[in-house]
Protein backbone atom coordinates (compact mmCIF):
# COMPACT_ATOMS: atom_id res chain seq x y z
CA UNK A 1 0.00 0.00 0.00
CA UNK A 2 2.98 2.40 0.59
CA UNK A 3 4.45 1.61 -2.55
CA UNK A 4 1.00 2.87 -4.17
CA UNK A 5 0.68 5.87 -2.67
CA UNK A 6 4.84 6.73 -3.01
CA UNK A 7 4.45 6.59 -6.35
CA UNK A 8 0.64 8.75 -6.39
CA UNK A 9 2.52 11.22 -4.19
CA UNK A 10 5.50 11.17 -6.75
CA UNK A 11 3.53 12.05 -9.67
CA UNK A 12 1.07 14.24 -7.72
CA UNK A 13 4.18 16.69 -6.86
CA UNK A 14 5.34 16.61 -10.92
CA UNK A 15 1.81 17.33 -11.94
CA UNK A 16 1.70 20.45 -9.49
CA UNK A 17 5.01 21.70 -10.56
CA UNK A 18 3.85 21.47 -13.98
CA UNK A 19 0.41 23.19 -13.70
CA UNK A 20 2.23 25.66 -11.18
CA UNK A 21 4.33 26.65 -14.44
CA UNK A 22 1.45 26.51 -16.92
CA UNK A 23 -0.76 28.89 -14.75
CA UNK A 24 1.97 31.26 -13.33
CA UNK A 25 5.11 31.05 -15.49
CA UNK A 26 8.87 30.86 -14.00
CA UNK A 27 7.00 32.97 -10.94
CA UNK A 28 5.26 29.71 -10.29
CA UNK A 29 8.64 27.46 -10.29
CA UNK A 30 9.77 29.71 -7.52
CA UNK A 31 6.79 29.27 -5.50
CA UNK A 32 7.30 25.76 -5.66
CA UNK A 33 11.02 25.56 -4.07
CA UNK A 34 9.85 26.95 -1.10
CA UNK A 35 6.79 24.96 -1.05
CA UNK A 36 8.72 21.68 -1.40
CA UNK A 37 11.46 22.70 1.36
CA UNK A 38 8.87 23.58 3.89
CA UNK A 39 7.16 20.73 3.27
CA UNK A 40 10.42 18.55 3.23
CA UNK A 41 10.97 19.66 6.47
CA UNK A 42 7.75 18.72 7.68
CA UNK A 43 7.58 15.73 6.11
CA UNK A 44 11.18 14.08 7.16
CA UNK A 45 9.51 13.65 10.94
CA UNK A 46 7.51 10.47 9.69
CA UNK A 47 9.74 7.71 8.66
CA UNK A 48 7.83 4.20 6.53
CA UNK A 49 8.33 1.41 5.09
CA UNK A 50 8.77 1.33 1.83
CA UNK A 51 10.15 -0.83 -0.71
CA UNK A 52 11.70 -3.08 1.98
CA UNK A 53 13.51 -0.29 3.43
CA UNK A 54 12.91 2.09 6.34
CA UNK A 55 12.54 5.64 5.02
CA UNK A 56 11.66 9.03 5.35
CA UNK A 57 8.50 10.59 3.79
CA UNK A 58 9.99 14.03 2.64
CA UNK A 59 12.35 12.27 0.27
CA UNK A 60 9.99 13.02 -2.49
CA UNK A 61 9.14 16.59 -2.15
CA UNK A 62 12.84 17.63 -1.59
CA UNK A 63 14.05 15.52 -5.15
CA UNK A 64 11.13 18.00 -6.48
CA UNK A 65 13.19 21.18 -5.59
CA UNK A 66 16.25 19.92 -7.98
CA UNK A 67 13.68 19.51 -11.42
CA UNK A 68 12.50 22.80 -10.98
CA UNK A 69 16.00 24.33 -10.46
CA UNK A 70 17.20 22.11 -13.57
CA UNK A 71 14.05 23.35 -15.36
CA UNK A 72 15.34 26.90 -14.81
CA UNK A 73 18.60 26.15 -15.80
CA UNK A 74 17.08 24.07 -19.16
CA UNK A 75 14.99 27.48 -20.17
CA UNK A 76 16.22 30.59 -18.05
CA UNK A 77 19.98 29.87 -17.45
CA UNK A 78 22.30 29.83 -15.03
CA UNK A 79 21.75 32.79 -12.58
CA UNK A 80 17.97 32.19 -12.29
CA UNK A 81 18.42 28.67 -11.00
CA UNK A 82 20.85 29.89 -8.81
CA UNK A 83 17.89 32.29 -7.38
CA UNK A 84 15.71 30.04 -7.00
CA UNK A 85 18.43 27.83 -4.90
CA UNK A 86 18.59 31.57 -2.69
CA UNK A 87 14.79 31.24 -2.65
CA UNK A 88 14.73 27.79 -1.21
CA UNK A 89 17.43 28.43 1.04
CA UNK A 90 15.87 31.68 2.29
CA UNK A 91 12.59 30.09 3.32
CA UNK A 92 14.44 27.49 4.77
CA UNK A 93 16.20 29.96 7.60
CA UNK A 94 13.43 31.92 7.92
CA UNK A 95 10.82 28.76 8.59
CA UNK A 96 13.34 27.97 11.30
CA UNK A 97 13.43 31.44 13.11
CA UNK A 98 9.63 31.44 13.15
CA UNK A 99 9.03 28.26 14.40
CA UNK A 100 11.65 28.15 16.71
CA UNK A 101 9.83 31.27 18.35
CA UNK A 102 6.64 30.00 17.88
CA UNK A 103 6.88 26.66 20.07
CA UNK A 104 7.93 28.68 22.81
CA UNK A 105 4.81 30.36 23.48
CA UNK A 106 2.71 28.92 26.38
CA UNK A 107 -0.39 27.41 24.85
CA UNK A 108 -4.30 28.79 26.59
CA UNK A 109 -5.20 26.82 29.02
CA UNK A 110 -7.99 24.98 26.64
CA UNK A 111 -5.71 24.54 23.54
CA UNK A 112 -4.95 20.69 23.35
CA UNK A 113 -2.36 20.10 20.44
CA UNK A 114 0.48 22.00 21.71
CA UNK A 115 -0.42 21.50 25.37
CA UNK A 116 -1.08 17.86 25.61
CA UNK A 117 0.44 15.93 22.88
CA UNK A 118 3.21 19.17 22.52
CA UNK A 119 2.95 18.40 18.82
CA UNK A 120 4.21 21.94 17.32
CA UNK A 121 7.83 20.62 19.65
CA UNK A 122 7.92 17.43 17.78
CA UNK A 123 7.69 18.81 14.29
CA UNK A 124 9.36 22.26 14.94
CA UNK A 125 12.07 22.64 17.93
CA UNK A 126 14.62 21.80 15.36
CA UNK A 127 18.01 20.38 16.44
CA UNK A 128 20.65 22.92 15.67
CA UNK A 129 22.68 20.00 14.38
CA UNK A 130 19.75 18.94 12.07
CA UNK A 131 19.21 22.12 10.97
CA UNK A 132 23.32 22.55 10.02
CA UNK A 133 22.95 19.11 8.37
CA UNK A 134 19.83 20.53 6.16
CA UNK A 135 21.39 24.20 5.42
CA UNK A 136 24.59 22.90 4.62
CA UNK A 137 23.72 20.00 2.24
CA UNK A 138 20.95 21.47 0.49
CA UNK A 139 23.11 24.24 -0.20
CA UNK A 140 26.07 22.64 -1.92
CA UNK A 141 23.93 19.69 -3.67
CA UNK A 142 21.95 22.75 -5.53
CA UNK A 143 24.79 24.85 -6.21
CA UNK A 144 26.66 21.76 -8.00
CA UNK A 145 23.26 20.78 -9.57
CA UNK A 146 23.33 24.04 -11.45
CA UNK A 147 27.10 23.52 -12.23
CA UNK A 148 26.77 20.36 -13.64
CA UNK A 149 23.47 20.90 -15.48
CA UNK A 150 25.41 23.72 -17.56
CA UNK A 151 28.88 22.08 -18.12
CA UNK A 152 26.91 19.01 -19.34
CA UNK A 153 24.88 21.54 -21.79
CA UNK A 154 28.16 22.62 -23.34
CA UNK A 155 29.28 19.14 -23.74
CA UNK A 156 25.63 17.74 -24.84
CA UNK A 157 23.60 20.83 -26.32
CA UNK A 158 20.21 20.20 -28.09
CA UNK A 159 17.13 19.63 -26.90
CA UNK A 160 17.82 15.98 -27.25
CA UNK A 161 19.79 15.47 -24.95
CA UNK A 162 17.98 17.17 -21.93
CA UNK A 163 18.02 13.69 -20.36
CA UNK A 164 21.65 13.32 -20.20
CA UNK A 165 22.09 16.57 -18.24
CA UNK A 166 18.93 16.13 -15.96
CA UNK A 167 20.02 12.69 -15.12
CA UNK A 168 24.10 13.04 -14.49
CA UNK A 169 23.98 16.43 -12.75
CA UNK A 170 20.71 15.69 -10.67
CA UNK A 171 22.00 12.01 -9.59
CA UNK A 172 25.05 13.27 -8.88
CA UNK A 173 23.86 16.14 -6.76
CA UNK A 174 21.57 13.70 -4.59
CA UNK A 175 24.30 11.34 -3.98
CA UNK A 176 26.21 14.48 -2.35
CA UNK A 177 23.20 16.12 -0.42
CA UNK A 178 22.76 12.61 1.31
CA UNK A 179 26.54 12.34 2.33
CA UNK A 180 26.38 15.82 3.67
CA UNK A 181 23.33 15.59 5.57
CA UNK A 182 23.64 12.27 6.62
CA UNK A 183 27.49 12.81 7.67
CA UNK A 184 26.67 16.13 9.74
CA UNK A 185 23.29 14.73 11.34
CA UNK A 186 24.07 11.62 12.18
CA UNK A 187 28.11 10.64 12.42
CA UNK A 188 28.39 9.55 15.85
CA UNK A 189 24.72 8.92 16.98
CA UNK A 190 24.56 5.95 14.51
CA UNK A 191 27.13 3.26 14.13
CA UNK A 192 28.95 3.84 10.63
CA UNK A 193 27.10 0.45 9.02
CA UNK A 194 23.95 2.25 9.99
CA UNK A 195 25.02 5.64 8.67
CA UNK A 196 25.70 3.96 5.35
CA UNK A 197 22.59 2.04 5.16
CA UNK A 198 20.58 5.79 6.07
CA UNK A 199 22.85 7.14 3.24
CA UNK A 200 21.63 4.41 0.56
CA UNK A 201 18.42 4.43 1.10
CA UNK A 202 18.04 7.64 1.30
CA UNK A 203 19.89 8.38 -1.82
CA UNK A 204 18.06 5.15 -3.68
CA UNK A 205 14.75 6.95 -2.90
CA UNK A 206 16.20 10.41 -4.45
CA UNK A 207 17.63 8.93 -7.31
CA UNK A 208 14.02 7.23 -8.18
CA UNK A 209 12.66 10.30 -8.14
CA UNK A 210 15.32 11.88 -10.24
CA UNK A 211 15.06 9.45 -13.04
CA UNK A 212 10.85 9.75 -13.30
CA UNK A 213 11.38 13.44 -13.25
CA UNK A 214 12.89 13.41 -17.02
CA UNK A 215 9.72 13.52 -18.98
CA UNK A 216 8.46 16.72 -16.99
CA UNK A 217 11.81 18.48 -18.15
CA UNK A 218 10.85 17.74 -21.46
CA UNK A 219 7.11 18.84 -20.52
CA UNK A 220 8.75 22.30 -18.72
CA UNK A 221 10.62 22.84 -22.11
CA UNK A 222 7.67 23.00 -23.95
CA UNK A 223 5.66 25.17 -21.91
CA UNK A 224 8.66 27.51 -22.07
CA UNK A 225 8.55 27.40 -25.92
CA UNK A 226 4.63 28.23 -26.09
CA UNK A 227 4.94 30.88 -23.41
CA UNK A 228 7.32 32.44 -25.58
CA UNK A 229 5.76 31.69 -29.01
CA UNK A 230 2.34 33.17 -27.11
CA UNK A 231 4.05 36.49 -25.58
CA UNK A 232 6.20 37.30 -29.01
CA UNK A 233 2.98 37.04 -30.80
CA UNK A 234 1.28 39.01 -28.39
CA UNK A 235 4.22 41.49 -28.84
CA UNK A 236 4.19 41.59 -32.91
CA UNK A 237 0.45 42.38 -32.90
Amino acid sequence: MNELLWIALLFANFILITLAYKLFGKRGLYMWIPIATIIANIQVIQTIELFGFTATLGNIVYATSFLVTDILSENYGKEDAKQGVWIGFYSLVSMTLIMKIAVLFQPAQEEFAQKTYESLTTIFNFMPRLVIASLLAYLASQRYDIWAYHFLRQKFEGKKRIWIRNNLSTMVSQLLDSVIFSVIAFAGVYSFPVLLEIIFTTYVLKWLVAAADTPFVYIGSVIYQRQKDKKTKFNYI
